[in-house]
Order: structure tokens, then C-alpha cells, then sequence
């Protein structure tokens, strides 16, 4: 007797997505320091026909929700989480700016172990690059 194969909650989510015939969804990542970059990079992709998530908080910026130091860093470890969950949402990730710290660093790592596609407005900086290459806007690698 067979029993029918279970689909994963992943799989569940690309059925329903395409079910729905939603658009591609591309998740923007980076250091906050790129947030106008970002804001660009949204308007391509979102003219291009793409359903864009970004970063919504930049705590670089003074904001009276992140002003004590013990609610800014609970924030931020919600913020973390949130977007992990905006990267299993998403068909892509795009990588913005010309350097990426710890945080842009896993989450790339992140996205790559569930076998999403990166892109990278500057390709040096993609952390499993074999050498620097020269600076090209928004090419792919997984």
C-alpha cells in the first residue's frame, strides 16, 4: 500500500504562489547604511513587475521606538527573525550595496541553504565568490 507523498510547508507555499499567479518575490538585503540604494533597487524591481520586501526599520536613523539601548536590541533579534522570515517568503534575494557585514553575510548564507537564487548589485562582495570580480548591477549566483 502507498500512502501519498506529504508536501513540505515550502512546497505548500510555491503550490499556493503559483496557484495564486502571484508575481516573482524578491527579498532586498543589506547593510541599512544602503537604505536609499534599497529604495532604488525597490523601484527597478518593482517596475519590473516584481513584488519587493525590504528592510522596513533603519536603526541607524534616531527613532523614538529604539531609543533605550534593551528595547533596541530586543528589536533587533526581531527584526533578524523577520526578515529570515521575508527570505523564506521570497523566490529571490537581492543583495544591495558594495559591502556586506555579518548580518547581510548570514543571511546570504541563509537564503543559499534553502536553495534560493542571489543576486548582488556589486558581485565583489558576494562571500562564496572565488576571487573579486569587477562591479556588476544585479547579476546572479546561487
Amino acid at each position: 500500500m502507498s500512502y501519498p507523498q506529504l508536501l513540505t510547508a515550502e512546497e505548500k507555499l510555491a503550490d499556493a504562489k503559483q496557484r495564486l499567479n502571484l508575481p516573482r518575490i524578491v527579498v532586498i538585503c543589506g547593510s541599512t547604511r544602503f537604505m536609499a540604494e534599497m529604495q532604488e533597487a525597490n523601484l527597478l524591481e518593482t517596475a519590473d513587475g516584481n513584488i519587493v520586501v525590504a528592510p522596513g526599520c533603519n536603526m541607524k536613523e534616531a527613532h523614538p521606538r529604539w531609543d533605550d539601548p534593551a528595547e533596541a536590541e530586543a528589536l533587533k533579534v526581531r527584526l533578524d527573525d523577520l526578515h529570515r522570515a521575508k527570505i523564506r517568503l521570497a523566490d529571490e534575494v537581492l543583495v544591495v550595496g558594495d559591502y556586506i557585514g555579518d548580518s547581510t553575510r548570514a543571511e546570504v548564507r541563509y537564503a543559499r541553504s534553502l536553495g534560493k537564487p542571489v543576486r548582488f548589485t556589486h558581485l565583489d562582495v558576494d562571500p562564496d565568490s572565488p576571487s573579486p570580480r569587477p562591479h556588476a548591477h544585479q547579476q546572479s549566483t546561487t
